[in-house]
């Protein structure tokens, strides 16, 4: 699950994290007051707040010289969609604004904290390029990042603070600064079940002091259960209906931008049929991981979610049944496939448990069912039927 930039200094803040003075504010007159309540000679700066990067490039913040300013590119932003290149062509709509104090920067950097899955740490990322996208530095200039692991027995030491401080060239005098900082990361990381910590940038300000000028945390969703308090602030605007309707099933449901729909038992599995759907030429809608013990229920509801998508000619199902059973899943798509009207051609491959029991449930509905002898068969099946129809 991730949050806003807003929702995530409230929560650094609380464990230690140095941040700016800030206000929320979903209207023009709430930015303007905001700005007042701030204070000082400005100037501000206005962000907008959605589950995206590259706002800046893409005209979501604004420095400030007065109240009146800071309303006006407000009035501009709220409520209509900031396109970046994380959101797709579609943008994402900006309810919701950032109003915050400015400060004097002397450097960018990045900060991170994140598992790596494989040394089973977790690991401090950080690089002098900061201010900028770190997959483009990754990809550009790999040396220019550094990984610190944090051993989980005796956390994070001053001496790995240090080092970093060091490579990052940050002036001797902040390393104590840079050690609170990096120790009440880590804190609030381990504390919130977190996935992820960015600080993208971290300033080094003039006077030497080390801030969050911008935040971004993830979630384990796994384990929100143990954090009511987090799991509130779940904004469901900016969330695939698709998805929310997905999760009230317990299904795992991603959605794409192809246009054949994949119903799945297993992630591997899950991962693989996207795989050989494009192979065959397609693209997948989708990924969707109905699970090993999926009831009939759950398959109609799985089914119908990926019915609602306009963009979907072909369904895929591919299921290798274990512990779920052919003839629940069949039954489960026959039943969906009646109540949504059934328009475009869905392609079956079925194996394991009560694979005859399924496949003569699926004939004996009257609809226009193919089935498929494997996967590859599946897949060159589901890409032609999708083009011709």
């Amino acid at each position: 699950m991730n949050i806003h930039e807003f929702q995530a200094k409230q929560i650094l803040l609380r464990y230690g994290v140095a941040t700016l003075r800030n206000e929320v504010a979903s209207s023009p007159e709430e930015v303007a007051a905001a700005v007042n309540k701030i204070g000082g000679s400005g100037p501000w700066v206005v962000k907008a707040q959605i589950h995206a990067g590259g706002r800046g490039k893409a005209g979501g913040v604004k420095l400030v010289k007065s109240a009146d300013e800071a309303s006006a590119f407000a009035k501009a932003i709220l409520g209509k969609p900031l396109v970046t290149h994380q959101t797709g062509p579609q943008g994402r709509v900006v309810h919701r604004v950032i109003v915050e104090e400015g400060c004097k920067i002397a450097r960018e950097l990045y900060l991170g904290l994140t598992l790596d899955r494989a040394s089973s740490l977790v690991t401090v990322i950080a690089s002098a390029e900061g201010g900028v996208e770190i997959e483009e530095v990754a990809a550009k200039t790999p040396e220019k990042i550094l990984r610190e692991p944090v051993n989980p027995v005796v956390g994070l030491q001053a001496f790995q603070a240090r080092k970093l401080g060091k490579a990052l060239g940050i002036p001797v005098a902040s390393f104590g600064k840079l050690a609170k900082f990096l120790a009440a990361l880590y804190d609030a990381y381990l504390a919130t079940d977190a996935a992820l910590v960015e600080i993208n940038p971290l300033v080094l300000t003039e006077s030497g002091d080390l801030i969050a000028l911008d935040a971004k945390m993830s979630f384990d969703d796994n384990a929100l259960f143990r954090h009511p308090d987090v799991k509130a602030l779940r904004d469901p605007n900016e969330e695939d209906p698709r998805e929310q309707e997905a999760a009230k099933f317990d299904l795992s449901y991603i959605a794409l931008d192809g246009t054949i729909g994949c119903m799945v038992n297993g992630a591997g599995l899950a991962m693989a049929t996207m795989d050989i759907i494009k192979y065959a030429g397609g693209e997948p809608a989708n990924f969707l991981d109905v699970g090993g013990g999926a009831s009939e229920e759950k398959v109609a509801a799985a089914f119908r979610i990926i019915l609602a998508d306009p963009t979907v000619k072909g369904v895929f199902i591919n299921i290798f049944g274990g512990i779920m059973r052919c003839d629940v899943l069949a039954a489960g798509v026959v039943k969906a496939a009646k109540e949504m009207k059934l328009t475009v051609p869905v392609v079956v491959r079925m194996e394991g448990t009560n694979v005859k029991e399924g496949k003569q449930i699926l004939a004996d509905s009257g609809l226009n069912i193919i089935t498929a002898a494997d996967m590859a068969d599946g897949a060159q099946k589901v890409v032609a039927a999708a083009k011709a129809a």
